[in-house]
């Protein structure tokens, strides 16, 4: 009786164990060891990306519709997300609205120059800033972070002011010349983000370069910056989108003559239909009849800048995770 009686023991305590295990092996499938690695919780983060990035991209598919429909489809309640057939005519009208080629010369003239200048004198601050040993190094550095915090709308009308008195309004120097002594769009951001870069890279280098008798510039130039390309681009994409991107400094200090692509699409309505513009009822708060080219001139705006961003996208993420911005 008593073998018998332990011979259940056994075999009920084998189910149980087994039992339990199950039971753990689906808990840890449906809930995870971890926050994220059960199916419940890979499903709510992948339902959270999936809204979050619904809504970052639909305004950009919003624009591309809008911009493939004609008048007729504007007006046409059952007409959604999907046109019902192609219209690039707004890409027509936009793109002689805009003056396209001129207006893109103007603004790559802004961009691509002044992110080059922001790009070296931005790199060779932070470098000083990080290595170097100069009187009032503390104090330029406090300086640096003040300017950052500064809201740039305060500084507008002294800046106007400046920029009238030499004769700069309405040139691209307004933009490329500070861009020169790194105090173009935020250029302080740009000094603390080389800064950080260069002090989280060994000494070794900079000792070993010394020893070979290196000035202080051949070993910034043939070794540091090498190094900083990461950086480099990052600071470049960041500067290159905010210049392309700017539109309140653009209305204040080019008014005309040298007018980049963010201004010309404010009055495209006007260009394309003069003093016929309508004025569609408040209600839909859209006019119909413009709407589409001012999406397709929104388009070619940020065509440009949105081609550079995915050919460089790899080197971009990298350079990110180096320079600490995701720390």
């Amino acid at each position: 009786m008593k073998l018998v009686e332990a011979y259940k023991q056994v075999k009920l305590d084998i189910t149980e164990t087994l039992a339990n295990r199950r039971t753990q092996k689906l808990r840890a499938l449906v809930f995870g060891q971890n926050v994220k690695d059960g199916i419940i919780a890979k499903l709510f983060i992948i339902s959270l990306l999936t809204v979050i990035g619904f809504l970052y991209v639909k305004p950009i598919l919003y624009m591309i519709s809008t911009s493939l429909k004609s008048v007729a489809d504007m007006i046409d309640p059952i007409v959604g997300l999907i046109p019902r057939e192609l219209y690039f005519n707004n890409y027509k009208d936009a793109w002689k609205g805009l003056s396209y080629p001129e207006a893109f010369l103007d603004t790559m003239t802004i961009a691509l120059f002044g992110s080059i200048f922001q790009v070296f004198t931005c790199a060779l601050t932070g470098y000083a800033l990080a290595r170097l040993k100069f009187p009032g190094k503390n104090l330029f550095f406090f300086l640096i972070l003040v300017a950052f915090l500064i809201p740039p709308q305060l500084t507008l009308v002294p800046l106007y002011m400046i920029y009238s008195e030499l004769g700069w309004i309405n040139t691209p120097f307004v933009f490329l010349v500070p861009a020169i002594f790194g105090q173009g769009l935020r250029g302080a951001l740009f000094i603390i983000i080389f800064r950080q870069f260069f002090i989280s890279q060994p000494k070794a280098l900079e000792e070993a370069a010394k020893i070979d008798g290196a000035s202080v510039f051949r070993l910034f130039f043939r070794i540091m910056m090498p190094l900083a390309g990461g950086a480099c681009l990052v600071v470049f994409l960041f500067s290159f989108v905010w210049y392309w991107n700017m539109s309140y400094e653009a209305a204040l200090f080019l008014s005309k003559d040298f007018t980049p692509l963010s201004l010309r699409l404010s009055s495209l309505q006007m260009e394309l239909m003069g003093n016929k513009a309508v004025s569609f009822s408040a209600g839909l708060g859209q006019d119909p009849i413009s709407e589409g080219p001012k999406m397709a001139g929104a388009f070619l705006i940020i065509f440009p800048p949105l081609i550079i961003y995915l050919i460089a996208q790899r080197w971009f993420t990298e350079g990110i995770e180096r320079t600490g911005l995701v720390e």
